[in-house]
């Protein structure tokens, strides 16, 4: 197997541990990287593209709107700002469906037989984003499902609040669905096969050996992380540790995340003692993470699973 630090392909990067970021386009990396180097993907990509460009990212910063929810105030309610998922036209969808189509494309050679695919989208976004991997050659497998209370949803109509108080345009939005696909292993081999000879095909069990769950129980990112790695997509702690554990069957391996952001999965894999690479073009992003990761990692979680182990050279996390 390649090592880790051959795997940055000569972008500029840098070793956390014994992982790795990369500065880099995931898709430009994905056509360079060899075959059969990564066993599991764990990443929240951004779901339309359009919202991480610069420029719907300055509009962000400087409260002015674009495909971002700004102002954050509606409804009586304070808000962080969000990607207005719903505003997406036919071409915006169009464009959606054909890059992760190309994405899947790029990476099904990258990954091992038998490697899972653990993806966050949303509810509006998920039926497209489906469709586009499995066009691109992954099997979809099914679905985590985050049970979290988050800002979306729930309000009154807007500019009618008053008038229709009883009434919610959408309902609240009470959990996030994450995609689970699977690169299809060879014709005729079983999961055993594939286990001996490429570690990968199955879902890693719990420390007490109990099956991975279709459903967990989270909590939205503590502001201590997010002060940590203000990002505007990061994710709890203690929800990736729990899917970069079930990522690797047999706990070895290499997770990528393509769209690494903050490095929030990167510092999950190393708080386990795993190996990771992620690959984040946006520049600030990239220094985020490099800073970020050490700090996420060191972090003591609770994972609400007594079940989970926890790396052996930190204290026990329960």
């Amino acid at each position: 197997m390649e090592t880790i630090h051959s795997l940055a392909l000569g972008f500029e990067h840098v070793r956390v541990g014994q992982s790795v970021l990369v500065y880099a386009d995931c898709l430009e990396w994905l056509r360079r990287a060899p075959r059969d180097s990564i066993h599991a993907v764990v990443t929240d990509p951004p779901y339309g593209i359009k919202e991480y460009e610069p420029e719907q990212l300055a509009k962000r910063a400087n409260g002015k709107g674009g495909v971002w929810r700004i102002p954050p105030t509606f409804d009586g309610h304070e808000r962080a700002p969000l990607p207005r998922f719903t505003a997406l036209d036919t071409n915006a969808r169009q464009h959606l469906r054909h890059y992760f189509t190309e994405w899947t494309r790029l990476l099904l050679p990258v990954l091992r037989p038998g490697a899972h695919v653990f993806i966050a989208t949303h509810a509006f976004i998920a039926p497209l984003l489906y469709e586009a991997l499995v066009a691109g050659g992954l099997e979809f497998r099914g679905q985590i499902i985050r049970l979290v209370r988050t800002l979306r949803g729930g309000d009154r109509p807007k500019n009618a609040e008053t008038e229709f108080p009883g009434v919610s345009s959408m309902p609240k939005g009470c959990y996030e669905p994450w995609g689970l696909f699977r690169k299809p292993l060879p014709a005729k081999m079983t999961v055993g096969e594939c286990l001996r000879r490429f570690q990968t095909g199955g879902l890693r069990r719990t420390a007490q050996g109990k099956p991975f769950e279709d459903v967990i129980a989270s909590e939205r990112t503590p502001r201590h992380e997010r002060q940590i790695a203000p990002h505007p997509s990061l994710k709890p702690q203690s929800f990736l540790r729990r899917i970069c554990h079930a990522s690797l069957p047999l706990g070895q391996g290499v997770i990528l995340d393509p769209f690494a952001g903050s490095g929030s999965t990167i510092a999950a894999a190393e708080a386990l003692g795993l190996t990771a690479i992620g690959i984040e073009r946006n520049r600030d992003f990239y220094k985020m993470a490099r800073d970020a990761i050490p700090r996420l990692q060191q972090l003591e979680v609770p994972l609400g699973d007594p079940e989970m182990i926890a790396h052996p050279d930190q204290p026990s996390l329960f």
